[in-house]
This record gives structure tokens, sequence and C-alpha cells, in this order.
């Protein structure tokens, strides 16, 4: 079954070059670089509701990985770390919103036309949003379907796979279509050797004789902050993790298969080209992980990896 339309991505304020504007203010201007070559770079980032109020998750790494990605596309953000991990706080604060979804990003606005970015200037924005379940009503309960798509990861040497450069996600786009055009909730794309590397925005792992297998840095894939946690999380549980190549029957033999990312969490897979992962049920590996995930993230146990900023008090945020 096809995903769902995601809600429109409204909010009443969005910070824009340094103050909060209304969200119908927001604009750029039709010849502004980024919309004819995809030059911004941009996080995605989760605020969860807990007892003590909205916590921001691994703020301080998103914002890193944000300038990052920017350092690579030659851009220079004109304002300091912590005044972006600041305007992803005060963006909750001031939309009143106590879970939400935060996007910041930077972009090079109208100049010169042409590939070469001359006199265009940068902007940057974050806003935030309310936002549920990514892939689907049930997804996290129950899993989902997925499909290796005929869409390949760009070759080494091509886009930096380690970078959220927005130009990139066209290749995303057209997969994601694809799946939803077939009746799939996701896309899988395999690198230019037939590797398996990623869904259209999350991170892919398979559990196999009670290990845990996902694709190595390297190989055409984000170095996901969801990733990095869950690989942690099964630390903590003493599961034994593996990061290495991965080929397409490789995950048609896997007992569980899911995703991770900010927007989809963690999302138990229950089917790849047709094909049942395991028993078709989300499987006690996946389920432990993600339980333990989301108890974390929701506040009810401890934030043991220190993963978590309050987003209701300005001197919570994370400094450089």
């Amino acid at each position: 079954m096809a995903v769902p339309p995601v809600p429109a991505s409204r909010s009443e304020y969005i910070w824009f070059d340094g103050d909060f504007i209304p969200w119908e203010k927001a604009k750029i201007h039709v010849l502004s670089h980024v919309i004819h070559y995809g030059s911004s770079v941009f996080e995605g980032i989760r605020c969860y509701k807990t007892p003590e109020g909205p916590k921001i998750f691994r703020l301080k790494e998103h914002i890193d990985r944000l300038y990052y990605s920017a350092k690579v596309a030659r851009m220079e953000i004109p304002h300091t770390r912590e005044t972006l991990a600041t305007a992803c706080v005060d963006a909750v604060q001031k939309n009143g919103f106590d879970a939400c979804y935060i996007r910041p990003v930077a972009f090079r606005g109208a100049g010169s036309m042409g590939i070469l970015p001359r006199d265009c200037p940068l902007h940057v924005a974050v806003a935030a949003w309310p936002w549920g379940t990514y892939l689907g009503g049930d997804a996290l309960e129950n899993g989902v379907d997925t499909m290796i798509s005929t869409w390949q990861k760009m070759a080494p040497g091509s886009l930096p796979a380690l970078t959220k450069i927005g130009g990139a996600y066209a290749l995303a786009t057209l997969a994601k279509m694809e799946a939803s055009r077939l009746g799939f909730a996701e896309a899988l794309l395999l690198d230019s050797e037939g590797h398996v590397a990623e869904g259209t925005g999350e991170n892919l792992f398979a559990v196999l004789e009670e290990k845990l297998y996902t694709p190595p840095l390297g190989f055409s894939i984000l170095g996901g902050l969801t990733r990095k946690s869950i690989l942690q999380i099964a630390s903590d549980h003493a599961i034994e993790s593996v990061e290495q190549p991965l080929s397409r029957d490789f995950l048609y033999m896997a007992d569980e298969l899911f995703l991770t990312g900010t927007a989809a969490e963690l999302t138990p897979i229950k089917s790849v080209d047709g094909l049942s992962i395991g028993t078709g049920e989300v499987g006690p590996i996946t389920r432990r992980l993600q339980t333990d995930f989301f108890d974390i993230v929701h506040g009810r146990t401890a934030d043991r990896h220190h993963w978590l900023t309050l987003a209701a008090d300005a001197s919570e945020v994370p400094r450089a």
C-alpha cells in the first residue's frame, strides 16, 4: 500500500537570516541559485515530547553535520553553530510545539545566473512543524513493504554521500516516486557496485543469526545520527554489530530488516520485492532496539548517552 501524503509543513514562524518572520513571508526569488542547481545543505532534527518538556535529539551533532556539509559545498554560513542551535530551540518555543520536526537549511540565493554561484548570497533558515510517522500510520508497529529501486546511488567521486546537499536528493525523489507508483512504502538503493546502500532518506540494518549488519561509511551512505544511535543501543544490549558491504540477496536471507533516520526513526521492514523478511512480522531484536530508542527519546527512561536538549531553556543549547 502506498504511503499516505505527508501533511503540509506549516507553523506560525520561521527563523530566516537571523529573525523570526511569519511562515507565509519566508520567500525567495525565482532566480535563486538553489532553485536551478540544488545548491543547499540541510538537516532534519526531531524534537520529542517528554515529561520534562520538548527535547531535541542530538542537536549538536546535527548542527555540526550541517557545517560539514556546508564546508564541502564551499558555503560560508554567516552564523555560529551556537546561533543556529539556539534558533532550533527558539523555533520550537516560538511555535508552541511539544513535539516537532526541525529543518535548518542554508542555500544560495539570487545573484548572477549560471552554474558558478558568483555573487549569490547565502541565506539560512530554520523551520519547525509537526510531523508524525513518516512511512505510514502503522509503519512503526507493523513494518513496511519495500522494493529495490531501478535507480542507483552515485559512485564515489561524484556527489559526496556523507553530506546532506540538496541537489543530491533529486535521486532520492526519483526512487521514492517509483516506489510509491508501484505500491511500496519505500525504495532501497544499491550503489554503483551492486551493494546495498540505503533507503531514499534512511540507513538500513539487517539482522541475521542474532547479529546486526549495516553497510559501512564509504559505501554511498549517509552517516546517519539515528544509525549511530542504534549502533550504540545495540552495544548496550550486547548485540554484535557488523559494518560490511551487503548484497541484495543478503536482504532476502535476513531474519529481520529495519530502516533508521530522523523522519523514519526506527521503522521495521516486512518485505523486499514482495518477499517476506523472516516471518513477515517485526522481529525480536528490531523490537528491542526500537523500544529502547523510543523510551530514551520520549523520556520514559534515562537519557544515558546525553542525546537530548531541553527546548525550553536556551542555556541548555550545546556548545561547539
